[in-house]
């Protein structure tokens, strides 16, 4: 049961990282081009460097006996980073 509930806790937290990841990439189309790394940069920094410990959580109490619903979940936090790092490439790339 704690396993179950750990497991829970660090998921949600991967959803939260992810979106606060997104959030500081698309807050950087808002402002005026800066020749330096602002304040949302580093946010992005910070939230995809707590994504790896976070991950290793979730992989360590996932259920093993129902691997396809226990992976599946993953996908939503993956399809929010990789809509971030899109956004972070077009605005890196095209702006």
């Amino acid at each position: 049961m704690r396993a179950e509930r750990i497991n829970r806790v660090s998921l949600t937290v991967l959803i939260g990282l992810s979106l606060v990841a997104l959030l500081a990439v698309v807050s950087g189309y808002f402002q005026t081009p800066q020749p330096d790394e602002g304040v949302a940069a580093h946010i992005f920094q910070i939230a995809i460097g707590l994504l790896l410990p976070t991950v290793l959580l979730f992989l360590a109490t996932v259920d093993w006996k129902q691997p396809l619903r226990s992976t599946r979940v993953l996908t939503i936090p993956a399809s929010v980073l990789l809509l971030a790092f899109g956004a972070l490439y077009c605005l890196e790339h095209y702006r």
